[in-house]
């Protein structure tokens, strides 16, 4: 997997929790946003990267599907 090139944002307290979880079972990027898609959350790869990269704020909706695609308790992703 590639490595993160730019630094961490302070936009949200949940992109550096999420990207370690997605790479601990091994899912791509591309792949996880897929896998929104079809639980229905509407989401492109740019503003999902800027999301896993604390460059914008994530909403209440996107980390209750994260959180449901990744199998944890959204207490987890913070």
């Amino acid at each position: 997997m590639k490595l993160r090139k730019k630094e961490f944002g302070t936009a949200n307290c949940v992109g550096k929790n999420i990207e370690r979880l997605r790479k601990e079972r091994g899912i791509s990027q591309k792949k996880f946003i897929e896998l929104l898609q079809l639980a229905g959350l509407d989401i492109n790869p740019t503003s999902y990267s800027k999301l896993e990269g604390q460059l914008r704020i994530a909403t209440d909706k996107e980390i209750y599907t994260i959180a449901q695609v990744l199998g944890v308790d959204m207490a987890s992703l913070f």
